[in-house]
């Protein structure tokens, strides 16, 4: 009630709280006159003389007017500062001298010490009302805003604590910092403390979150101070760029929450400029499934390096103008000299394909066209087969006897000893490129080898974001589940190098670290949101906590994904993330006589059988294996 009351005084209009201030101003002026004659004739009740009041008469107006002119009521009681105190130590003393000159040049009965004390009495009076009811303005503020801690407390955090001073939501607890020169100080009474140290104050302030305050460039240092603070169980949320912050760009109310792929991604390996813009600067350049995850992120690489047009292909009408209008206004904005054609239809038809490359006089094809959702795959096999492997084909035939520079295949680490319908038609797909490569080697043909993109479509990423979100339970297929991750960037960004590197046919394989404990995954996507992952199914998970549910390999899952079909078998490249696979594939099949026979069975399994019985690396057999027991 007494918080709604001083919020409801802080929020009155400016005038109003302008007479408040005056009327204030003048009671004080009031007070510290006849305070001061008191002290001065040695008693609070001493009569003072009709006359000597008089004095009040110049004085009031007086000082009033020398307040408003050094703009005392232009600023903001809540924000006082040196300043203001400035203002008032100068108004009380020009107000003395006021007093001390018309009681001397009236003869009114006014001692000449008593205007000595009336200063000291006007600047700890007028001063202090506004030092108090700031004080009560922010203890009312505080009581609405959060603790927060404060990871780092160099120039960065400075500035974030600055800025927190007009936050509405949050107010700084302590400060966290690894320089131990720095603890024991504080920031504006506000404590630096070593990591350890922090743990209790963090639990007696009952602080939920943390503000990452470390420099844009030190990614390491942003990483590993995010997970210290997932550790102690806070929300992990990110400042802005710095220099958006100091010019104003964006304010404190733009704090983020911190993504997984900046708590697992490695260093950034900055790209190689030559290999970028080899197949894409100045050309007319196709990427098939424009609109998906991965073809939309290779549009928006391929324009940074100024093509001279870039052919957007996709059967989804909604997802093509998406991306259309998303280049569409960089393009506006950055004033580019780039033609945008997009082209609505499907890989599976040539004539789509033909006239897409023949009217645009493509040279480089990006084909990121395929259906990748396992389940949705596996259920539906004839047309994982027309799209991924037909689709394939076609592009890569139209290409080639077209004339096409280059051509790059985006496959998948589900392609190498598939155990599920998606690997398999990938596998077949890889084949394709590799027969047209043999037919047409005018063009230089690569397949473009990787494993799963962080916050892609078919990611597990945006799925435990949604389940976050609504409460749980996170589902997982099983406990030991490895998967490689990138992120979406630098996959894009290392399939155009890889094009530049391509010769005849060449499979690229990307450097994807170590493979990531899809459960590790989950645990520290819940410990982001300060809102640990309950691990133990046969217990009532804790209040707070997010329930884990395992539902068991989905079929044709397997526990852990290879990116190499011989291990070992590969060599470097220019670059130091990608290599090149080695391997010679003796069996020959004719990929177009496969397709064609697989698209005329219409029985589900016939077609899981006629796959597994070609030189693909897949098996009806291993694929039930992998479900049930994982191996």
């Amino acid at each position: 009630m007494k918080i709604a009351i001083i919020n409801k005084i802080f929020s009155l209009s400016r005038p109003t709280k302008r007479i408040i201030q005056i009327t204030s101003d003048g009671t004080m002026i009031l007070f510290c006159f006849w305070l001061a004659m008191a002290l001065r004739l040695d008693g609070i009740f001493t009569e003072i003389k009709p006359e000597s009041w008089m004095t009040l008469t110049a004085v009031i107006p007086a000082t009033i007017f020398i307040f408003a002119r050094l703009g005392l009521y232009r600023s903001v009681v809540r924000y006082i500062a040196e300043k203001a105190v400035t203002v008032i130590v100068i108004g009380a003393a020009l107000s003395s001298a006021v007093l001390f000159l018309t009681s001397q040049y009236f003869v009114l009965e006014v001692p000449r010490s008593v205007a000595g004390i009336y200063f000291t009495l006007l600047v700890l009076s007028t001063g202090g009302t506004r030092l108090l009811m700031r004080t009560i303005h922010s203890a009312a503020r505080d009581s609405d805003r959060a603790p927060v801690a404060i990871y780092g407390a160099g120039e960065v955090g400075r500035l974030l604590m600055r800025s927190l001073q007009e936050s509405k939501n949050y107010r700084p607890a302590l400060f966290i910092d690894d320089n131990a020169s720095l603890h024991g100080t504080n920031i504006a009474d506000t404590p630096i403390l070593p990591l350890e140290a922090a743990k209790e104050k963090i639990s007696q302030d009952s602080v939920k979150t943390a503000l990452i305050a470390i420099g844009d460039n030190d990614l390491k240092g942003r990483r590993q101070a995010a997970l210290s603070m997932t550790e102690l169980g806070l929300e992990v949320r990110m400042m802005p760029k710095m220099a958006d912050l100091i010019s104003g760009r964006v304010r404190i109310s733009t704090l983020r929450n911190l993504k997984i792929e900046e708590l697992l991604g490695r260093d950034p390996i900055e790209p190689n400029h030559t290999l970028m813009t080899k197949t894409t600067r100045l050309r007319s350049v196709m990427v098939t499934g424009a609109g998906g995850s991965i073809g939309s992120e290779l549009c928006r690489q391929i324009l940074r390096q100024l093509p001279r047009r870039i052919v957007m292909l996709d059967v989804s009408e909604h997802a093509l103008y998406n991306i259309t209008e998303e280049l569409t206004t960089v393009i506006k904005a950055h004033e580019y000299d780039v033609e945008l054609v997009p082209v609505l239809g499907s890989v599976t038809r040539q004539d789509v394909i033909e006239r897409a490359i023949a009217n645009n006089a493509v040279n480089t094809i990006f084909h990121a066209s395929a259906y990748k959702h396992v389940p949705l795959v596996e259920e539906n096999a004839q047309e994982a087969v027309r799209n991924n492997a037909l689709g394939t084909y076609l592009t890569a035939q139209t290409a080639g006897r077209l004339g096409v520079e280059h051509f790059a295949l985006i496959s998948t680490d589900k392609a190498v000893r598939p155990t599920n319908v998606m690997g398999a038609t990938k596998r077949l797909a890889e084949l394709a490129v590799s027969e047209a490569a043999q037919t047409y080697p005018g063009t230089k043909f690569c397949t473009v080898r990787f494993g799963n993109v962080l916050g892609s479509s078919g990611s597990v990423v945006p799925k435990f974001e949604k389940q976050i979100r609504e409460g749980g339970p996170i589902t997982l297929t099983h406990p030991d589940v490895t998967r490689y991750f990138m992120t979406t960037p630098e996959a894009a960004q290392l399939v155009i190098q890889s094009s530049a590197m391509a010769q005849k046919g060449d499979v690229f394989l990307f450097d994807m670290g170590e493979p990531i404990p899809i459960l590790e995954l989950a645990r520290k996507m819940c410990a982001l949101t300060g809102r640990p992952l309950h691990t133990d199914v046969t217990k009532e998970a804790p209040e707070g906590s997010i329930k884990l549910e395992i539902t068991g390999l989905r079929p044709g899952e397997k526990l852990h994904e290879e990116l190499f079909l011989i291990a070992g078998q590969y060599t470097g490249t220019q670059h130091p993330m990608i290599n090149r696979e080695i391997y010679n594939n003796s069996q020959v099949i004719d990929v177009q006589a496969e397709i064609d026979h697989l698209l005329q069975l219409t029985n589900h399994l016939e077609i899981v059988n006629y796959l597994s019985a070609l030189p693909l690396g897949y098996s009806v057999f291993e694929a039930v294996q992998a479900q049930s027991t994982g191996l």
